[in-house]
């Protein structure tokens, strides 16, 4: 018998996931099969401008040669021994991350989702050991349209229908507040609070920027309730917004930092909570852990992206080109675009409904060689790498132009 003939067009390939993927993304209709910087190409051979990054995890690009390096030597050694022997790469890329950070000390993992699961945890555990809450009452205070992940306990919290709908019972021990709202968060924090949880920009909301003084204003509010403030840096840290965490355009530095995405170089999955002595010292052995988390490939692709950003270079780019990308989003206001936020490298962008949905724009934006990604209605999120060039971010915007004059 002849076996069936391999799928080669993107139609074909795509053809082929339908019986087989779980269907939990509704990906544009391109077939990535190479990538190099700022570029992707597909299996046709059609090249692309990624303006969407990997939601960050590619903030070096695709195959940046260092990490590329990094990864492949560490390949010819050792990739994993589970964290029930030491290897020689993780506490090097400890000592380095917490450096960068001003932090103490890391607690490796994988994913994002996993960072903020354990950071919840991290969270609790002081409460009990070190403010005295009660065994089983500690609190978390997280802000409406927050996206810290897709797990059970992660969704408990969110306020997007599409993300919780179905998946209850959730677990309890957390309050929703107003995002950029202060007055709220303060009414909402008491004896109980364990911390404040919160992404300094909301990323997946839609580029969400605070206003002037919020962050400051939650660092020294959980100050004075003697609470922790953690903030979620997976999407908006290590050069995104122009500063190597997003907290540090108010000069805030937080109690717990979860990192993630960009962590790993678009190589391996790559995270980390990051924190001061007294709070991420409560672990004691068994008490948490991961199988994966801290191992030598991560820690020396980990490192090796430690490394790029301790030059300063990349956030200096995302600084200067995030002028080049609002100055073209400002000449588009009134011209398909209603309004957009944006820090650094990273915009969402607000297009007139009457030009069609997020989902529209992005498909016509593919069909002129530009890769983004949609998010709540006609909002769409342009993150490119931070390596990309400012003559490429000026044919991104000229793309975008195109499509919606």
């Amino acid at each position: 018998m002849t076996a069936p003939a391999r799928p080669r067009t993107s139609e074909q390939l795509i053809r082929a996931e339908e019986p087989v993927l779980a269907h939990n993304y509704h990906p544009l209709p391109v077939v990535v099969a190479r990538a190099e910087g700022s570029w992707v190409e597909d299996v046709e051979g059609n090249r692309y401008l990624d303006m969407l990054a990997g939601y960050s995890a590619l903030n070096f690009g695709h195959r940046h040669p260092a990490l590329i390096e990094a990864a492949r030597r560490q390949l010819d050694r050792l990739t994993l021994t589970s964290r029930a022997f030491h290897n020689d790469r993780l506490a090097h890329f400890a000592e380095r991350l917490a450096e960068l950070t001003g932090l103490d000390m890391v607690l490796p993992m994988n994913t994002g989702a996993e960072a903020v699961e354990s950071g919840i945890k991290v969270a609790r555990k002081w409460a009990y050991d070190v403010k005295g809450v009660p065994d089983g009452r500690a609190t978390i205070v997280v802000a409406a349209e927050n996206f810290h992940g897709r797990t059970t306990t992660i969704v408990g919290f969110s306020t997007d229908e599409t993300a919780r709908a179905g998946f209850g019972p959730f677990t309890p021990g957390f309050k929703v507040v107003p995002y950029n709202d202060l007055a709220a968060l303060e009414a909402a924090v008491d004896d109980t609070t364990a911390a404040v949880l919160i992404e300094p920009v909301q990323g997946e909301a839609g580029v969400i920027v605070p206003d002037d003084g919020y962050l400051a204003g939650v660092r020294e509010l959980t100050r004075r309730a003697g609470c922790l403030f953690v903030a979620d840096e997976i999407q908006s840290g290590l050069g995104r917004t122009g500063r190597t965490l997003a907290v540090e355009h108010e000069g805030v530095v937080p109690d717990v930092l979860l990192l993630g995405k960009a962590l790993g170089g678009g190589i391996v999955p790559v995270s980390a909570v990051v924190a001061r002595r007294e709070v991420l010292g409560v672990l004691r052995p068994g008490e948490h852990g991961s199988t994966f988390g801290g191992n030598p490939l991560a820690a020396a692709v980990g490192s090796a992206v430690v490394e790029l950003l301790e030059t300063g270079e990349f956030q200096r780019r995302a600084a200067e080109l995030g002028v080049l990308l609002r100055d073209g989003l400002t000449d588009l206001i009134g011209r398909g675009v209603t309004g957009f936020r944006a820090r650094g490298l990273w915009a969402g962008v607000d297009v007139d409904p009457a030009l069609g949905t997020g989902r529209e724009i992005s498909e016509r934006l593919m069909r002129e060689g530009v890769l983004v990604k949609d998010t709540h209605g006609s909002t769409i999120r342009l993150a490119p790498p931070l390596t990309i060039t400012a003559e490429e971010l000026r044919s991104a915007l000229g793309a975008l132009e195109k499509v919606l004059v």
